[in-house]
């Protein structure tokens, strides 16, 4: 590393409320959302389902704490859809981020998932041949390159239960698309996904363009795969917890991000059930993690320097 790690660190308001499980944290407002982020000291926080939708009213929200909107999860279907649809879906989401500075995308495949159904991991849906992995990847550029038109890099999410899921998914995604399709990396997805966290993104370092810190309870992720449950399961059994609460070497994720000159945003996310994991008290168990390693990462190089 030849420079200062430069990240900003930032929160996904699920920590909080659930847009998969609204019955979880589903009374908290979005003032306390924001001013307990904001006290921690989380510089932003990506959109949930309690954010206006309006670009101006999101900016009036966000200004009085201070705080950046990072991104918003746009739900895709490109798997089985037209880029032409997509193209007219996206643009009230890709309004509200062009207005809102924003400059990655968060692009979630949701054609045929079941993360939000009662149904087994083990259904999800798979392209069964190349063909199929191609074409999807043609699509996936076309639109990666109408969103670069407006400022926007598209933010690939992995995720459990979709059609990329796997370290070998991953594998295939980017061998079909090209660098306008960026890689949101996701630490704890890709863990319960039976993958190595850190040699995927050690392989596909220079696809990345923004990353979830989520940390995984190995001994909850093993029920689940055991016992056959859905991904909502999963959540409410407290599968996923914030960096430094579970198995996952977040010194070792940060020290590839700023050996490779990483700038973008951290982002704690991690569902959970707010009863159960008292949402101040892990949001800044999140960020205590990831600002100490940070800074001790500039530190070292300082010394090093």
């Amino acid at each position: 590393m030849s420079k200062p790690f430069k990240v900003k660190i930032g929160i996904n308001p699920i920590s909080w409320c659930n847009d998969d499980l609204p019955s979880l944290g589903g009374d908290v407002t979005l003032d306390t959302i924001l001013a307990e982020g904001s006290r921690i000291g989380y510089q932003g926080f990506e959109l949930g389902n309690k954010f206006p939708r309006d670009p101006a009213a999101l900016a009036a929200v966000l200004q009085p704490y201070g705080v950046a909107c990072i991104s918003g999860w746009h739900s895709g279907l490109l798997a089985e859809g037209t880029v032409e649809d997509e193209i007219r879906r996206v643009e009230p989401h890709l309004q509200l981020l062009v207005h809102n500075g924003c400059q990655v995308m968060v692009y979630g495949e949701v054609a045929s998932a079941i993360q939000g159904q009662p149904q087994p991991l083990y259904k999800r849906p798979r392209f069964n041949s190349q063909q199929q992995w191609l074409a999807y990847g043609a699509r996936l550029n076309e639109f990666a390159r109408h969103l670069q038109s407006r400022g926007i890099t598209l933010a690939y999410h992995h995720h459990m239960g979709a059609y990329v899921e796997t370290a070998q998914d991953i594998d295939q995604l980017m061998a079909v698309t090209g660098p306008e399709v960026g890689l949101l990396f996701d630490s704890g997805h890709i863990t319960f996904a039976g993958g190595d966290a850190l040699a995927v993104l050690r392989k596909h370092i220079a696809r990345v363009v923004h990353v979830h810190c989520k940390d995984v309870r190995p001994q909850v992720v093993a029920q689940a795969w055991n016992g056959n449950w859905s991904f909502l399961q999963a959540v409410i059994n407290g599968a996923f917890t914030v960096p430094g609460d579970g198995c996952i070497d977040f010194a070792a994720i940060l020290h590839t991000l700023a050996e490779h000159d990483y700038a973008g945003w951290l982002v704690v996310e991690a569902e959970q059930d707010p009863v159960v994991a008292p949402s101040y008290e892990y949001a800044d168990k999140g960020y205590r993690t990831l600002s100490g390693l940070v800074a001790a990462i500039n530190q070292q190089e300082r010394t090093v320097a």
